[in-house]
């Protein structure tokens, strides 16, 4: 995998900014994750934060010399060695598209001028790369849209978004973990839990997993949230 030019910068007293060429791709993701997984076998961090085209390296401690911490990270990214084997895994999830809570399928049909199911078929059909987690606890962004897809974010976001709404914003997709203010494009609800703060690991999915969604009906949406409420459904990789 060949090296990116990185610009490194500080970021407030205690962390540094590293970040790759501006664009989603998965050959960008896989060389943000391979340089995570060096940092973590050699440098002690409170935290460590991904974002599409960046790593924020949070430190325990004050930096007061942020060019020598820089020069060893510069020295680390460009450092040959076998890479370990990360398991990524291929998650199906299930989306009612119907009218009821895609609110907003009707007027991006409009838009697009394409019916509501070609709309559907477009983004249920495509393998989608999950590139972090944020902003919300289990808020899954997307790469790999559609780019017939591509809608700009609403000028007026929303107030309340329900618990599970599948939307489009921008040139990404994914699904609202818990009710929240938004301004994406809503198209369906997805009935699964993304985020569960009792579980040992709260969010099924990680950084490099791969999302498929499936179209379900209204009666089986209502079957599956049951099943959900009654914790007796449980979310199972293909891979």
């Amino acid at each position: 995998m060949p090296n990116y030019i990185l610009s490194y910068k500080s970021f407030g007293e205690n962390a540094i900014l590293i970040e790759w060429p501006k664009e989603i791709s998965d050959a960008v993701l896989q060389d943000i994750v391979g340089f995570k997984n060096k940092i973590h076998k050699n440098i002690k961090l409170q935290d460590v934060i991904i974002g599409y085209n960046s790593i924020l390296l949070v430190y325990e401690f004050v930096i007061e010399k942020s060019e020598h911490k820089i020069v060893i990270l510069k020295k680390l990214y460009l450092q040959k060695e076998k890479s370990e084997s990360v398991l990524d895994h291929h998650w199906v999830i299930p989306v009612c598209y119907d009218l009821e809570f895609g609110m907003d399928l009707e007027q991006l049909s409009k838009e697009k001028k394409c019916s509501t199911n070609e709309i559907i078929q477009l983004h249920s059909q495509t393998m989608y790369t999950v590139f972090f987690v944020g902003f919300l606890p289990g808020f899954l962004y997307l790469g790999g849209l559609n780019s017939i897809l591509y809608s700009p974010r609403k000028a007026t976001p929303r107030l309340r978004v329900p618990k599970g709404a599948v939307a489009i914003g921008g040139e990404q997709t994914g699904v609202y973990p818990n009710q929240s203010s938004g301004g994406w494009n809503i198209i369906g609800n997805s009935p699964i839990s993304f985020f569960d703060v009792e579980k040992e690991v709260p969010c099924f999915a990680k950084t490099g997993d791969k999302i498929t969604f499936k179209s379900i009906s209204l009666n089986e949406h209502k079957e599956i949230t049951e099943a959900v409420n009654n914790n007796e459904y449980k979310m199972q990789p293909v891979l």
